[in-house]
């Protein structure tokens, strides 16, 4: 199991932090789509490293077209020497129409789409074949060599994609090559939906299993050396356990539990603004569910007996700001 770790969003130490997670020994970086454009720092991610992944954990698909798509994978794969993946998710409609001014309609097919169609225009790129792809949401049937880059040596990135619900878990079986669990995700949700529908998935591609295909978890571990340091950090991961929680598209984890009024109460709570109040929500029982709790020593053992089974890659995450030195005892607890 290779161990990640996630870039801040401070840009201005992109290179440094992302030298520091290469020689710490993590196995890659990933850069999100928050307040800053994730493909510019995945570059410079790339340009301060040698040997470790870079990728997007995650960038908005919907906020992009395929062509767009195509070019910024295409080049980071050949910027970072085979080293890029790119790392896409739906995100929700208010952001999709109120914050970056694109369409949404059946989102699980729309991104089935988006992807093929970011392929077929590598495929036009990389293997000279003719590009007519023609679907419901995107259309691309025109390629001069004036707009046609040149193939390189590394081909195109693999694409994961990121998925709560059955129907786009299946889309991410079918046409993607990895794929990102939610953090807000207990390990029954995983057995019981999420490994069922991407086998679904996976079977409409004419593939048999999961072999050759990555399940990569962003997992939530709850780290302290003090009680003191400990009680801070349970609070800040139930808070960031309870902001996913609010989220509707996100009650069908609650659900299997029996949890479901929970996000009712979560989802009241967020809409009167009172997210101080919200982590009190979040009972223990619920906590243990989502994450692993204790000291570093107790964590890293835990978590890969938890997960190794079934990840191929996690990074560890947390509702706090911890620091480094924390996560580096939790990186050597899991060796």
């Amino acid at each position: 199991m290779k161990i990640d770790a996630s870039l801040s969003d401070d840009i201005g130490a992109t290179q440094a932090a992302a030298a520091k997670i290469e020689s710490d020994g993590y196995a890659g970086a990933w850069t999100s789509e928050t307040k800053h454009d994730p493909f510019l720092q995945s570059l410079q991610a790339a340009m301060a490293t040698e040997s470790i992944s870079v990728g997007t954990a995650i960038a908005i698909g919907f906020a992009r077209t395929p062509m767009t798509l195509a070019n910024l994978g295409y080049d980071l794969a050949r910027y970072s020497k085979g080293r890029f993946i790119l790392g896409l998710g739906s995100q929700i409609k208010p952001h999709i129409e109120r914050r970056f001014s694109m369409p949404w309609s059946h989102p699980a097919p729309r991104m089935r789409e988006l992807i093929l169609a970011t392929r077929a225009i590598w495929a036009t790129w990389h293997e000279g074949e003719k590009l007519n792809f023609r679907g419901d949401f995107y259309n691309h049937t025109l390629m001069t060599p004036f707009f046609t880059p040149e193939a390189h040596e590394y081909g195109p990135p693999p694409v994961y994609l990121a998925a709560v619900g059955e129907k786009m878990t299946e889309v991410a079986g079918e046409v993607a090559d990895g794929f990102f669990v939610h953090p807000f995700t207990t390990m029954r949700y995983l057995e019981e939906v999420t490994i069922p529908a991407l086998l679904r998935g996976r079977a409409k591609a004419g593939k048999e299993g999961l072999d050759g295909f990555v399940i990569n978890g962003p997992s939530f571990v709850t780290v302290g050396r003090t009680q003191e340091e400990l009680a801070a950090n349970i609070r800040g991961t139930k808070a960031r356990i309870a902001f996913y929680g609010s989220t509707p598209a996100y009650r069908q984890v609650l659900e299997i539990h029996g949890w479901g009024e929970a996000q009712d109460e979560l989802n009241a709570l967020s809409k009167q603004g009172r997210w101080d109040d919200m982590a009190d929500v979040i009972t223990d029982e619920m906590l243990n569910e989502f994450s692993i709790v204790g000291t570093p020593a107790e964590v890293g053992p835990r978590l890969v007996a938890k997960v190794g089974k079934t990840y191929e890659r996690i990074t560890f995450y947390g509702g706090y700001e911890a620091e480094p030195a924390l996560w580096a005892e939790l990186l050597a607890a899991t060796r």
